[in-house]
């Protein structure tokens, strides 16, 4: 990069601390960071993952061709509007200085939208639920990019790994308090007897008028602002460098562009960045679309999704936490090929089950009013895709790691802006080409496999990366 255009764009920037050995922040403001993880993972496992989706295809739509179609549109929205806003605005936050007021105004962005999801009234125009939809993922895919740049200024390099892979296995945690919570307070209440279950739904809500599942919105987004707030009051955010709004914006655009102009110079990061796009959009394919595989070929309902929400993310969490175990031990590079090996292997064996089959040929007597989770092909496929799921922690926690190991200090916002751009300007590749090739077959796993090509091609290219920290000016 020439020094010109950085000097010129911003006052002199300095590495965000000298970890002089030590760590740059308390244990205590590490640990208000990793509830953040806490804090958002219950909007993606009740909201984009889990629960509201079958609700919106199920039901609120006309039909469930209808409701994909549209799901896929909402999420192709969202990710075009992530993928304009991020880069701007974390070079922007790099030029001004402090994250919090932008996190503050994204996070109450987010809130607005899940919030705006209990008016998702079946028969009702489907627009403001779509509009809800697009409005709490973009706030909440903001709030991750500016907290995520906090991360190299609270922790030394050496730890950023294990703080990234607690994160996550924190927030998989949430993932499961919340679906269990939803599952005994508002699912089982009236269909089973136990004494640790109400006789009817949490605040007398009626299933009738699907109240049950509009209240994951509220929920969500409630649970979102609260768990925020150790992040908000006790991790130390940047100092101000002294500028305003548009001076931030002008230094901010011109930032951008001086990174967009020197991108040979950032050829390691340029090339992960790619690779984790492309081995990260089949992955991200598969953890949505398996659920919706495992419905289909089981027919289980909302209380065995819930479950089988509970199951995943258990395994998720276990993983993500030996992931930044093994990320101190022996580095994000290794760990994460490790995991894509495993993700790519259990995801084949995932295909090979079926209401009465096994490992793709090895048929099983399945009688026709078999209870869930009761026959060896559910049991079977439930403990592969928890090996999937395990798998899937370190991808997570330690692609981060990653990003945060091989980009310049001084611009650490704006490269996770740009970290988000990858990651969301493609995201609707995977599902659209498993919406073309499910029609053009009929077949779901034709469709699914479209992910196993692109898993093993982002492989590939990450094994090219270095572990290597990118220096912004060029001496």
């Amino acid at each position: 990069m020439n020094a010109a255009i950085v000097e010129g764009a911003v006052p002199e920037l300095q590495p965000p601390h000298d970890t002089g050995g030590g760590e740059p922040a308390s244990n205590v403001a590490q640990g208000a960071w990793v509830l953040y993880e806490w804090a958002n993972q219950t909007y993606f496992s009740l909201i984009t993952i889990f629960l509201f989706p079958p609700f919106f295809t199920g039901v609120l739509a006309a039909n469930p061709i209808q409701g994909q179609a549209y799901w896929g549109y909402v999420q192709a929205v969202s990710g075009i509007s992530i993928a304009l806003m991020s880069p701007l605005l974390g070079a922007m936050a790099d030029a001004a200085g402090p994250r919090k007021p932008l996190i503050v105004f994204s996070m109450l962005f987010c809130a607005a939208g899940c919030f705006g999801l209990w008016f998702a009234v079946p028969g009702q125009p489907l627009l403001p639920v779509a509009l809800a939809l697009i409005i709490a993922a973009i706030g909440m895919e903001l709030t991750i990019i500016f907290a995520n740049a906090m991360l190299p200024t609270i922790a030394s390099d050496r730890r950023i790994g294990l703080l990234s892979g607690i994160g996550i296995g924190v927030g998989q945690l949430a993932a499961i308090v919340a679906l269990v919570l939803v599952l005994l307070l508002l699912q089982l209440p009236g269909e089973v007897q136990a004494p640790f279950i109400p006789d009817e739904p949490l605040f007398g809500l009626s299933k009738e008028a699907h109240e049950t599942d509009r209240i994951v919105g509220p929920i969500s987004g409630l649970w979102f602002v609260v768990f925020m707030l150790p992040l908000l009051f006790l991790v130390p955010d940047q100092k101000g460098r002294g500028l305003g709004r548009c001076e931030a914006a002008k230094a901010g655009v011109m930032r951008l562009w001086s990174t967009i102009r020197s991108v040979r110079h950032f050829r390691n990061v340029g090339l992960y960045l790619v690779a984790r796009m492309i081995f990260y959009d089949g992955m991200t394919a598969i953890f949505v679309f398996g659920g919706i595989l495992a419905s289909s070929i089981f027919h289980w309902g909302a209380v065995e999704m819930a479950v089988y929400g509970i199951w995943v993310t258990l395994f998720a969490a276990f993983g993500a936490f030996a992931g930044g175990w093994v990320d101190l031990k022996i580095g994000s590079k290794r760990t994460l090929v490790w995991a894509l090996i495993g993700v790519l292997l259990t995801f084949l064996l995932l295909l090979s089950f079926d209401r009465d089959r096994i490992f793709y040929v090895v048929e099983v007597a399945v009688a026709p009013d078999a209870r869930a989770f009761s026959t060896l092909p559910q049991q079977l496929f439930l403990l592969t895709v928890g090996l999937f799921g395990m798998m899937v922690g370190p991808v997570i926690a330690s692609s981060r790691t990653m990003m945060a190991r091989i980009s310049p200090r001084e611009m650490m916002t704006e490269f996770f802006g740009l970290f988000a751009l990858v990651g969301k300007a493609t995201a609707w590749i995977a599902p659209l080409l498993i919406g073309i090739v499910t029609e053009a077959t009929q077949n779901q796993r034709f469709g699914l496999m479209v992910t196993a090509p692109m898993i093993l091609a982002g492989l590939l290219l990450f094994l090219l990366v270095k572990e290597e920290r990118a220096t912004s000016v060029v001496h």
